[in-house]
């Protein structure tokens, strides 16, 4: 049984198929992720121009058969974010966004959130070069986790509810961790890492307060091994 779908999506990822067409990991608002095929886009002639390209958020049409991929039949191009396009270091940034999106998300499940991030972390990098900071890479990542259902307890040591003397991060407990309840495998997480990630969090990807190395260093760990652990997702440090 076919059905055409109408949505908004962001491109993720394009990979060559045969002669002339591609195929696109793209996220999209209504329908979370989706695999597609765009027919003859690499034709000089090809009714889509450079629309299909990573990082477009568009509207799209897809015309769903009973193969796994959806075939795209129209698009209009809501941004094409051409700052971003124009800076190497932006371009690495979103593609980083890209890899990490796909390895968090690998079925169909609509997360509306996610997909407002994705295209406010696009837009912010389009606009303003000091966005390819690891402040804001790690802002989103940890937004991401909580839009997904993974983000580490933070308030409390996960074994004892302490909010006092919060010394170490427990990646098999997912949290934060007191001096008391420290366990081996545990590693160190100290007042200015449990300041960015909590903050970072809280405030608009705009506003992801600065951080000294060590306090990156430890809040990228918290957050690959918070995925690791509990998502059994395995993603790059960013620092």
């Amino acid at each position: 049984m076919s059905n055409t779908i109408k949505t908004e999506a962001i491109v993720l990822r394009k990979m060559r198929y045969g002669e002339a067409d591609s195929i696109l990991h793209i996220y999209t608002r209504q329908f979370g992720r989706i695999g597609a095929i765009a027919k003859g886009v690499r034709r000089s002639k090809s009714r889509f121009g450079g629309r299909l390209e990573p990082f477009f958020r568009l509207d799209m049409v897809l015309h769903e058969g009973r193969g796994e991929l959806a075939t795209i039949t129209s698009v209009d191009t809501l941004d094409g974010y051409s700052h971003l396009r124009a800076r190497a270091e932006s371009i690495d940034s979103a593609a980083k966004v890209g890899d990490f999106v796909l390895k968090l998300f690998d079925d169909r499940e609509k997360n509306e959130p996610a997909y407002n991030l994705i295209a406010n972390v696009l837009a912010l990098l389009d606009a303003d070069p000091r966005a390819s900071r690891r402040e804001v890479s790690l802002a989103f990542r940890a937004k991401m986790l909580l839009a997904s259902g993974f983000s580490p307890e933070l308030g409390s040591c996960v074994h004892c509810g302490s909010s006092e003397d919060l010394v170490a991060f427990s990646p098999p407990s997912g949290g934060v961790v007191c001096r008391d309840c420290r366990e081996a495998g545990d590693f160190d997480f100290g007042e200015s890492a449990y300041a960015f990630l909590t903050g970072a969090i809280a405030a608009p990807l705009a506003e992801a307060p600065d951080a000294a190395p060590e306090a990156l260093r430890q809040s990228d760990r918290a957050i690959t091994a918070t995925l690791a652990h509990h998502a059994n997702v395995k993603v790059r440090d960013l620092v």
